[in-house]
């Protein structure tokens, strides 16, 4: 074998072992789950309402999925579960936030000025039912712009203060949790107070979703319906209901699945899309 022969020879082999090193070594780390993890598709949420039901099941899931995850709520001091997933996953963060305190929204977001936020994900609502809904003429005025403030306002207000950050980011996605209860096709009547708040949000982020300054920029604007869930929001509505886990896995599945196609229209968590 002439020297040229040999040279050529050797580098071969030597190719040929690292080659088996590095597959033993990759079959070895996708066995351990390593390399899952390492390519997940990861990034950073925003949730409000994140001290219980469904938003608390938000933050639980994503932070099981290795996001970094800003849990939002109005009293964290005594959002004691909310607390415990922030022990247990250090890309976890708890921020006091009310919806209805604009100031404290733009603070927060000057807070994170720099932080490209790829969901904002607008979980926080109230429902009014400690008042009497069953006919229009007992409602309180008062508590039904207070129902309009949380479940209308806030969320649009949310998307006007992050719409920089969530630009700035991978996925670039403001979703809103909302109901089918605000769909006129509803087959029930009632609801006189929290149906109106979901139909303006509806509409609100619809309009957000189609306009060109938004769109431009990349931005997915959509719109979750969670089903009847067994939360303390539905404690004592006398319909099966699903479980907090149930509900948010579907609708994490449909934010994935979001598209500048889809974007404004209310999806069902269980992938069907609402009529208005």
């Amino acid at each position: 074998m002439n020297s040229r022969l040999a040279i050529s020879w050797f580098g071969l082999r030597k190719f040929q072992i690292f080659a088996a090193i590095l597959l033993v070594t990759f079959g070895i780390l996708a066995g351990s789950g390593f390399i899952q993890a390492a390519s997940a598709d990861t990034g950073t949420v925003l949730i409000t309402g994140s001290n219980r039901g469904i938003g608390l099941e938000f933050a639980r899931q994503y932070a099981e999925r290795g996001w970094r995850v800003i849990a939002t709520c109005r009293n964290p001091e005594t959002a004691t579960e909310l607390q415990a997933l922030a022990r247990q996953y250090p890309r976890l963060a708890v921020e006091q936030l009310d919806v209805t305190d604009h100031p404290g929204i733009d603070a927060l977001a000057e807070k994170y000025r720099d932080t490209p936020i790829d969901i904002l994900l607008n979980n926080a609502g109230i429902s009014g039912r400690h008042l009497a809904q069953t006919s229009s003429s007992r409602i309180d005025s008062e508590v039904f712009n207070r129902v309009m403030a949380v479940n209308n306002i806030g969320p649009l207000k949310m998307a006007e203060a992050f719409l920089e950050q969530v630009a700035a980011s991978q996925h670039k996605k403001i979703m809103t949790v909302s109901s089918s209860v605000g769909s006129i096709s509803k087959p029930f009547g009632g609801g006189y107070i929290y149906g109106p708040s979901k139909a303006a949000v509806d509409i609100v982020m619809h309009s957000l979703a189609m306009d060109r300054a938004v769109t431009r920029r990349g931005i997915i604007v959509g719109l979750l319906s969670p089903g009847v869930v067994d939360t303390d929001f539905m404690k004592g509505v006398p319909m099966p209901k699903i479980s907090p886990q149930t509900s948010v896995t579907g609708m994490i599945t449909i934010i994935d699945d979001f598209t500048a196609d889809t974007a404004g229209t209310l999806i069902r968590y269980s992938g069907e899309v609402v009529g208005w």
